[in-house]
Parts: C-alpha cells; sequence; structure tokens
C-alpha cells in the first residue's frame, strides 16, 4: 500500500501553533493552521506561526485544510497561509464564520472556499475520505476529524474533554470512534494532551452556571463585570442565562467579545434575545445593580478592554467600587504575573475581583487522564502519538498510554518538526523537516531571526551606550572627540561625566590603533566596542548594549 507522512509543523512542545500535514505521493491534507501567542521572551512580537515554508514548498500538493474549532491556536495563521496560496478550508459554521472575520479584515476571502461541514458527515477530500464527529470543548462546534488514508484510519481527537452535561448538550462522540476501532480499525491515533498530567476528570461546563449565580446572588447591589474568552461561547451562554435570571441587561466590552456574540447568535448557537442587550455606551443610564458587562482580557493582554479598565484607560467603563469582577478563566502559563498585576490594579480601584479560584468559575475545556483513557478505550488504536502539549504533557501522555496497555513500541514521542511515515512496516521517523525556528509576526513583519529578541531583552533591561568616531581619511587622525550618547543605561545627571570620560579612552585607544597601517573599518569598530563595553562595565557594572560608529570622511 503507499506509504503515508504526517509532518507536525506545530504544537508538539508548546500549546499553541498547531499544525500538520497529512500527504501521500500526490497530495497534502492540512490538519489546522494555528498562531501561538508570544511570551515574555518574545518582546515586540504579535504572534508566532508554524513553519508554514514546508507547505508553501509543496502547495500544488495541497488539497484543503480542515479546521478543528474556532481556537486562535488552530485558526490564527490561516490568514498568513492565504497570502500565498489559494485553498478550501472545512469546519463547522462557527468555526468557519470565525475564519471568515479574520479573512475578511485581511482581505483574503477570495484565497479560499470556506466549505461548512456538519456532525457525522463523511466528505471526501482529494484521496482522503474524511468523517466529522462532534467533540465538547471550551469553543462550539468543534470536530473530531477521522482520516481514511492509503495506510488506514487516523482518527485526530482536536481539542476535547468527555462533558455528560455540556451546555449545548453537545456530547464527544465515543461510541462512533468504538465503531471505527472495529470497522475499519484505527491505524493511529493523534489525541490532545494538554491535561495529561491531570488525575481525575474535568467538572461539567454546565457547574460553572451554579457558581455564577452564587456570586451575582453575593453581589446583588454591585454592577457585575465578566471577563472570559471571546470564543468561549458557552461560557457567555451561561453568564448571560444568570444576568437575565437576575434583572440586568447584558453589555459586550472589547471588540472580539462583540463579533463573536454576534456570530454566535446568528448561527443560532447562543440564546440571548435582544431586548436583554445593551450597548457599552448605554450603561451609565442603568444603576450598577441592573447591568452585567461581559468583556474580554482575562489572560491581561495588552490593550484588552478588561486591562485597559484595570489602568483607567477604557473610553467605556470606569472600575470603582459599584464593581465586582469576575475573571472566568485561568491563566494561561506565562501570564501569571500579568494577571495578578491586572487583578491588584482593579483592587486598588475598589473593585471586588473574584477568579477561577473562587467557587468553581472556571473549568478547563481539555480532558483529564480518565477521560483520556475513555478516549484511548474507545479508539484502541495500533499507534498513537500524542500531540497538541508542552513536552511534559506529551511526555505524560506517552507514559499514560503504556499505563493503559498500548504497547511501548506503538507510542511515538513526536516534537515540532518530526515527520512521521506510516507504511505497511508501521511507523517509523523519516526526517526532522524543519530546524525549529519559527517566523513570527511583529506588526505588519514576518521575521524569522529570533536574534532580535535578545537585543530587545538587552536594551529593555540595560539601555544602550551610542560611541561615534569620525576620522580623516586622507591623514588617518581622529576629528575632534568622540561623542558617546546613552538612554536607559543610567540616569542623565551620571551619565554625562561618564559619558566624558568614555569618550577620552575612545580617543585614546583609536589614535594608537590608527598608527597600524592595516587598521581596517571593522577592526575599528571592534576597538571602539570593546574600548566602551568594558569601561562601561568597569565603571557600573552595567552591561548596556554598545553601538559603535566609525565614520570616514
Amino acid at each position: 500500500m503507499e506509504k503515508v507522512r504526517i509532518t507536525f509543523l506545530g504544537g508538539l512542545g508548546d500549546i499553541g501553533r498547531n499544525c500538520a500535514a497529512i500527504e501521500t505521493e500526490s497530495e497534502i491534507l492540512i490538519l489546522d493552521c494555528g498562531q501561538l501567542f508570544p511570551d515574555e521572551f518574545m518582546p515586540g512580537a504579535n504572534s508566532v506561526l508554524p513553519d508554514l515554508s514546508y507547505l508553501l514548498d509543496r502547495s500544488e500538493k495541497i488539497v484543503g485544510c480542515i479546521t478543528t474549532h474556532a481556537h486562535e491556536d488552530h485558526i490564527g495563521a490561516l490568514p498568513y497561509l492565504l497570502e500565498h496560496i489559494s485553498l478550501p478550508i472545512y469546519g463547522s459554521s462557527f468555526t468557519l464564520g470565525m475564519v471568515r472575520n479574520r479573512l475578511e479584515e485581511r482581505q483574503l476571502l477570495n484565497n479560499c472556499d470556506l466549505i461548512e461541514v456538519s456532525d457525522g458527515d463523511k466528505v471526501p477530500i482529494g484521496q482522503f475520505a474524511c468523517e466529522f464527529l462532534p467533540v465538547t470543548h471550551s469553543v462550539p462546534s468543534g470536530l473530531i476529524s477521522a482520516i481514511q488514508t492509503p495506510q488506514g484510519l487516523i482518527v485526530h481527537s482536536s481539542d476535547f474533554k468527555l462533558d455528560l452535561e455540556p451546555v449545548d448538550g453537545r456530547l464527544t462522540d465515543l461510541d462512533r470512534i468504538a465503531e471505527l476501532s472495529k470497522n475499519p480499525g484505527i491505524r493511529l491515533l493523534l489525541c490532545d494532551s494538554t491535561n495529561s498530567d491531570v488525575p481525575g476528570s474535568t467538572i461539567s461546563e454546565s457547574d460553572i452556571g451554579v457558581s455564577l449565580e452564587k456570586v451575582f446572588k453575593s453581589n446583588e447591589e454591585k454592577r457585575i463585570v465578566t471577563a472570559c474568552f471571546a470564543s468561549h461561547i458557552h461560557r457567555v451562554q451561561q453568564i448571560a442565562q444568570t444576568a437575565v435570571a437576575a434583572g440586568r441587561k447584558i453589555s459586550t466590552l472589547g471588540l472580539s467579545m462583540k463579533k463573536n456574540v454576534t456570530l454566535a447568535r446568528q448561527l443560532g448557537i447562543l440564546d440571548i434575545m435582544e431586548e436583554h442587550l445593551i450597548d457599552i455606551e448605554s450603561i451609565q443610564d442603568y444603576s450598577p445593580d441592573q447591568i452585567c458587562v461581559i468583556s474580554t482580557g482575562t489572560q491581561a493582554e495588552p490593550r484588552s478592554a478588561l486591562a485597559m479598565a484595570s489602568a483607567g484607560e477604557s473610553r467605556w467603563i470606569t472600575i470603582g467600587e459599584q464593581d465586582a469582577v469576575i475573571l472566568s478563566s485561568r491563566s494561561i502559563p506565562g501570564n501569571e504575573d500579568r494577571v495578578g498585576r491586572m487583578i491588584n490594579n482593579l483592587m486598588k480601584r475598589g473593585a471586588t475581583v473574584l477568579h477561577a479560584d473562587h467557587l468553581g468559575l472556571h473549568t478547563s475545556g481539555h480532558g483529564n487522564q480518565e477521560e483520556l483513557r475513555a478516549l484511548h478505550q474507545a479508539a484502541n488504536a495500533e499507534w498513537f502519538v500524542p500531540v497538541h502539549g508542552e513536552y511534559r504533557h506529551l511526555v505524560a501522555h506517552k507514559d499514560l498510554a503504556v499505563e493503559i496497555g498500548l504497547p511501548p513500541e506503538k507510542v511515538y514521542l513526536a516534537t515540532d518538526g518530526d515527520q512521521i511515515e506510516l507504511s505497511d512496516d508501521g511507523l517509523v521517523l523519516v526526517e526532522k523537516v524543519t530546524s525549529g525556528g519559527y517566523p513570527f509576526v511583529q506588526g505588519k513583519i514576518l521575521e524569522h531571526e529570533h536574534q532580535v529578541f535578545s537585543e530587545r531583552r538587552i536594551l529593555g533591561n540595560e539601555g544602550f551606550v551610542v560611541a561615534s568616531v569620525e576620522i580623516d581619511n586622507e591623514e588617518n587622525v581622529i576629528l575632534g572627540d568622540p561623542k558617546v550618547t546613552s538612554k536607559g543605561w543610567v540616569n542623565v545627571h551620571i551619565a554625562q561625566d561618564l559619558e566624558e570620560e568614555i569618550a577620552r579612552a575612545i580617543k585614546e585607544g583609536i589614535q594608537k590603533a590608527l598608527l597600524q597601517k592595516d587598521a581596517t573599518d571593522e577592526y575599528l569598530e571592534q576597538r571602539v566596542r570593546r574600548i566602551t563595553g568594558s569601561l562601561v562595565n568597569n565603571l557600573t557594572g552595567r552591561r548596556p548594549m554598545i553601538v559603535p560608529i566609525v565614520r570616514k570622511l
């Protein structure tokens, strides 16, 4: 039988940038195309992308892209792919609605066909026969993908949990997975690893409604400002139901929240009657106990609605003692400090702040160990590759699969850039197709060189010193005195004396260097850098960025 290769372009080592390519001799089917939000070690970056070069180099083979659900770590990189190629995109109505919004903003809708699929649909995509199954997650209408290939059935779990009482009544279809395991059998399982190191099971999303009721009741005289992910429509539904039951009007804060609520209502996924909604501009017309605001910004992202409100910079809302702020989410790893600062700022303004650790105000959209066990037992796959997680999650999931009963040699621990091959002989690593250096977006620019981040960290922590020397090219002597300027190194009053001392040292050192007949421009710049850097460190114990400039006139 024809061999099938699976190339993992992102999502195996970080929670983000999910993207894989399922490939035969003649065709490629893309599975998700997401972005990663940068951490504090990537100052200035807006997002991090999968290494799309592998796909761009083989664009003539691509028959489509399956979008499993509407989270940014699964769809956020699509605009950057569609800037270069055109392709059909498959997904649920809500997922494609979110994709459409992003592509409209970038004027890229003409570069794709958006093809809607529903629960249970069987759709041919090139030579791949794909069946789509419902899955419960923290965003509506997620899909498990069962992909028939020349090497048998590949099942991708998507992000999933087993919730017996989901808000929308849409259960993860384990029964169909069990049927597929018997006929035709599941050759390879790719499964979400996010909570693979967490024992037990997640609590139901429906249980959050009970906690919200308690919080609304205990703060009935205050204005309630809730914050959750804009894509978490099930959570928005529960907040809205609680607000309506308490006799409050609902207003959205943040552009993405407004857009997503509008889309979900249009699709019938979100049930909020028009009479219960008011524009954010109108909230001052009501008393605090009549209002519930649903906002973005749970992760304190710069310029997000709640972050700006906490800093007193919001155009729409002023936080104060009249407010109870509910953060209905957990901090994404790496965001803890930023979220903590936002909570402190909200409390300094007099607000009561409640978050995920209070009264069960959040539950994960990813299954814990017992839910993973159930999926593995239903799938009974021949081979297994853990996906979607940091490396520790992938390792924990591998160990769990072996504990369940899968032979260790049937579990492959892949990382970003790995290409594996499924053949009649089994599954093997073919090669590593990417170096691990991922492109990132800053503003309107796509960058590949990560060296810029180390330079920015130095600039941010230590400042910089510029040392400029002008040389008479004919006489080979220094013209005037070197000029030394600095920013962010030491305060301006101290800097003035230090800069003069550095300038004298540079003049003396370069005069000596110019006595050498073979002193190149590169050598002279190096001398300026070393003299300046050494003296700066000796005088202050600091290591700012040194910028040497040598001009020959």
